[in-house]
C-alpha cells in the first residue's frame, strides 16, 4: 500500500473513532451533554489536524458547533469530512482536463 493510501485509511479509522467518542455522550443521559463542553473544542482541534487548509478550518468550526449543540452528536462529522476529502473531492480532480 502506498503512503498516501496509508494516511487515507488511517484518517478513516481515526475519524470513525472520534465520531464514536463524540456519540458516547448519548450513553449517559443529562451528564453526557455536559461532556460535550469538553469534547467540542478537542474535536474541532483534531479535525483541523486531520485535514489541513481552509477545508480543515471550516470542518473544525462545523464540528465544534455540532458537538456543542445538544442532540446533534449523532452527526458523524469526521466520517463526512473523510468522504468529502477522499471520495467526492478526489473524484472531482480526476475529471480535470489539462489542455497543455
Amino acid at each position: 500500500m502506498s503512503k498516501t493510501k496509508d494516511v487515507k485509511y488511517k484518517n478513516l479509522f481515526l475519524g470513525l473513532l472520534f465520531d464514536a467518542i463524540g456519540m458516547l455522550s448519548f450513553a449517559v443521559p443529562f451528564i453526557g451533554d455536559f461532556s460535550d463542553v469538553i469534547w467540542a473544542p478537542i474535536a474541532a482541534w483534531l479535525m483541523t489536524r486531520l485535514y489541513k487548509g481552509k477545508a480543515g478550518q471550516v470542518a473544525g468550526a462545523v464540528t465544534f458547533f455540532e458537538e456543542i449543540m445538544p442532540g446533534l452528536d449523532i452527526v458523524p462529522m469526521f466520517t463526512i469530512m473523510w468522504f468529502y476529502t477522499h471520495v467526492f473531492k478526489a473524484g472531482k480532480k480526476e475529471h480535470v482536463i489539462d489542455i497543455d
